[in-house]
């Protein structure tokens, strides 16, 4: 099993989100973040002065399957692009194991609801 953390674009989520949900992907957890980046420029708006090195970000976790983990990365690369500075990361990490509370069963079949 993989976890997969992705920082994208706001402006990108529910699009991701849709893609995510219309693949082989039934269930992801998210939030927002606040991130410091490469660029730091002072800018003007209305004449309020505000700094661009806080960014604003949406954060996806999702755990699947190995066999899921490239098409996965694959839905959220071609959806997330916008081909401009800020577009975001992807970590992958090695999950152990996991467990269902309300059942006690551990692996990977937990990761699909048997209703």
């Amino acid at each position: 099993m993989k976890k997969i953390e992705a920082i994208i674009r706001k402006t990108k989520f529910e699009d991701v989100k849709r893609a995510l949900l219309s693949s082989d992907i039934d269930w992801f957890e998210y939030h927002d973040v606040h991130g410091i980046g490469q660029s730091r420029q002072e800018r003007i708006y209305r004449g309020v002065q505000y700094s661009t090195d806080v960014i604003e970000r949406v954060a996806l976790t999702i755990v699947c399957r190995d066999v899921l983990l490239d098409p996965t990365i694959q839905v959220i690369l071609r959806v997330a692009h916008t081909g401009e500075i800020g577009d975001g990361r992807i970590f992958v990490s090695d999950v152990i194991n996991t467990y269902s509370i309300r059942t006690g069963e551990s692996g990977d079949t937990v990761l699909k609801d048997k209703k």
